[in-house]
């Protein structure tokens, strides 16, 4: 797929943060693993508010971009002001899969800016 290549990924993160969300340097795009020898990358959003990351990338084999959260050893204990906190990094996360998964659709229907 290439728009995922890392510069494309990372052009649109630049994109997103030029929107006003608040990704205070806890959104990046990483090379992806699971693609040998490509220029593929997926991004990885750190969580602030809860001790584990969010991955967005595209489903194999579909153009739905999905959010994977990082397992977890043990379970996470909050108030409710702390969970308050993490919704709202929740819905910057969702809304950064929706961008990226708009700017993905754009690219590959040939839409122009």
């Amino acid at each position: 797929m290439p728009f995922r290549t890392l510069s494309t990924l990372q052009s649109w993160l630049d994109e997103f943060a030029t929107l006003g969300y608040p990704l205070n340097g806890s959104a990046k795009v990483v090379p992806q693993d699971d693609f040998e020898g490509e220029d593929t990358g997926l991004v990885v959003f750190q969580l602030m508010n809860a001790p584990t990351h969010a991955y967005l990338a595209p489903e194999p084999g579909s153009h739905e971009w999905r959010v994977t959260m990082e397992a977890r050893e043990v379970p996470a204990t909050m108030t409710a002001a702390d969970v308050l906190k993490l919704s709202y990094e929740l819905s910057v996360v969702a809304a950064l899969g929706t961008f990226l998964q708009a700017k993905s659709y754009a690219f590959l229907h040939g839409a122009t800016e």
